[in-house]
């Protein structure tokens, strides 16, 4: 006989979730995890449960969600093929720093190792692509290894945690024994900032000449937004941003001069060569914002201000490294640096972005040829979408359009995937964005090759009824392939053409109200009429089919390389 106070494991784990605050799980049942699913039916007013209609599809949902909300994204699925359908999106949240507790139902532990059916090592598979991950074989583990696994995925540089729960623990009674996790010996979070590194850093700064900022996501994921705009208000220092930077400071900024990386913009790339003092704040000198490492930035001093070690001098060397919280270290470097004005470097960076302007930008946004470009497009949502609209976009050409011409100006409104690159996150996580908040305006743009990689989330669109509004550019290509194809491989296009369904039939068949556009005097009207539409709404722009994307510094070549054409 059980005693009163023994619940089972599966209610454990719903209770956690709860006492976690967690509100929403994107999920997909299945044999080993469902002892949890039939726990969930007895909890559906206190968190609410979304089936999406792929594992894949529900852990980009929930980084969608936690990328907008701040909060740890929780998904669900079952062992076997449903645990390993969430790798992509473990290995794009771990290099993206993505708060994610995912949790996976395991075979019986009396049965682990016999090849027993849908058994697979998930916790040896997710390693290498979660922050921490654990295999949890009995029920009174399950409660102090979801308040462990919560803690890690959001402390410090955020990231996914994997936990692996065998269907034993699942249905095993035991007692409720949660308590929250505050830390623990081995892991460190909060690391006191040195006094003499500020100190040096405002040294530099003060006698620069031509000083230069980029930050990254880690100003949004650190919440020091507003001590960003303090410190860059004091100092009257240039500022870029990165992909995943973009929108921790309004563009609207007199300081701000645009985005750095292979397909930012002309000036903030080019002057990297330039400035004497490089302050970098929150980001991790990706290999598509350096180009060539040899020739980055080799005359400046660089001050690096960084929550995690591991990235201090990983890809460029620093002059003085800022460990710990840049919430913490940007207010400390603004009380330490002197009042300051660069209007000639920074008129600098406006002559450099009137020429792109000319060269680029006019011919993408204003275009005279007859067929519709992807930059007009995102010019035409700019006129229309409110200030706090999220942009969502998957990857490829319209990826960087879409980042290009989008103005940011509030923070938490760039979702994309950054380090992996993974196609098909679009759809699902703009599910994930609209979720948390049904009122926000959510546009998700995405390419004709991306959408098919998971398509099938119009149908978790379509029973949330989440007011997404997706846009789609349509150019019968994997475009970014292609534009690579054409400029370093003679043209030879392999294997980058698509013979693409009827997408209007498809999302008409989800129930989704979809129009197409395909002349240039119906595109204006068709934006306003999805934007002011109630629920969820597909909108395919077919547009020029071998358009490119400049600026662009190619693979292995310098950030001064940079090419307007």
């Amino acid at each position: 006989m059980k005693e009163e106070s023994m619940i089972r494991g599966a209610d454990i784990v719903v209770q956690s979730l709860i006492a976690e605050q967690a509100e929403i799980i994107f999920g997909y049942p299945g044999g080993a995890i469902m002892p949890v699913y039939d726990a969930l039916y007895d909890y559906h007013e206190q968190i609410k449960h979304v089936l999406t209609r792929h594992e894949q599809g529900a852990i980009h949902a929930a980084q969608g969600y936690a990328r907008v909300s701040g909060k740890v994204g929780v998904c669900l699925a079952t062992s076997g093929p449903g645990a390993t359908n969430l790798i992509t999106g473990l290995a794009d949240a771990q290099i993206d720093s993505t708060p994610l507790v995912c949790i996976t139902g395991q075979v019986a532990a009396h049965l682990l190792g016999t090849d027993a059916f849908q058994e697979t090592d998930v916790v040896g598979i997710s390693m290498p692509g979660t922050k921490w991950n654990i295999q949890v074989r009995r029920v009174e583990d399950i409660a102090p290894a979801i308040a462990k696994g919560f803690y890690i995925a959001r402390s410090g540089r955020p990231g996914p945690v994997l936990i692996d729960i065998t269907k034993n623990a699942q249905v095993d009674f035991g007692q409720m024994n949660y308590t929250p996790c505050l830390g623990f010996r081995s892991y460190k979070v909060h690391q006191p900032i040195d006094p003499n590194a500020i100190q040096k850093a405002a040294e530099l700064i003060k006698q620069a000449k031509r000083p230069y900022l980029l930050f990254g996501q880690g100003v949004v994921l650190g919440k020091a937004e507003t001590e960003l705009k303090f410190f860059l208000d004091k100092t009257g220092i240039p500022a870029a941003s990165t992909l995943l930077g973009s929108g921790a400071l309004s563009e609207d900024h007199p300081n701000y001069v645009g985005k750095l990386g292979m397909h930012g913009n002309y000036a903030p790339n080019l002057l990297t060569n330039q400035c004497d003092v490089l302050i970098a704040v929150g980001m991790r000198f990706d290999d598509r914002v350096t180009g060539d490492l040899k020739r980055y930035a080799k005359q400046a001093k660089v001050i690096h201000l960084e929550l995690d070690a591991a990235e201090i001098n990983k890809n460029v060397k620093v002059e003085v490294g800022v460990l710990g919280d840049c919430k913490e270290s940007l207010s400390m470097l603004t009380e330490a640096v002197e009042q300051g004005s660069h209007p000639e470097w920074l008129g600098k960076f406006r002559e450099l972005e009137q020429m792109e302007k000319e060269a680029v930008m006019q011919h993408d946004i204003t275009p005279t040829k007859v067929g519709l470009t992807m930059g007009e497009v995102i010019s035409q949502i700019n006129r229309y979408k409110a200030d706090d609209a999220v942009l969502v976009t998957d990857v490829g050409q319209h990826q960087m359009i879409a980042w290009r011409y989008f103005h940011y100006k509030k923070t938490r409104t760039q979702i994309t995937s950054g380090g992996l690159g993974t196609m098909g996150f679009a759809l699902p996580a703009a599910l994930g964005a609209q979720l948390h908040d049904y009122s926000r305006q959510v546009i998700c743009v995405v390419g004709d090759g991306g959408i098919q990689m998971t398509i099938q989330e119009l149908g978790a669109i379509m029973q949330t009824k989440a007011p997404v509004k997706i846009v789609l550019l349509n150019n019968n290509y994997l475009g970014m392939v292609r534009q690579w194809q054409q400029m370093f491989f003679d043209k030879r296009y392999s294997f980058t053409e698509l013979d693409n369904p009827d997408f209007i039939k498809l999302a008409e068949a989800y129930g989704i109200k979809a129009q197409k556009v395909t002349e240039r005097n119906t595109l204006t009207e068709s934006i306003e009429d999805m934007l002011i539409h109630d629920g969820p709404y597909f909108l395919e722009v077919v547009v020029e089919k071998e358009d490119n994307v400049f600026p662009m510094i190619a693979t292995g070549c310098s950030v001064e390389e940079v090419r307007l054409s």
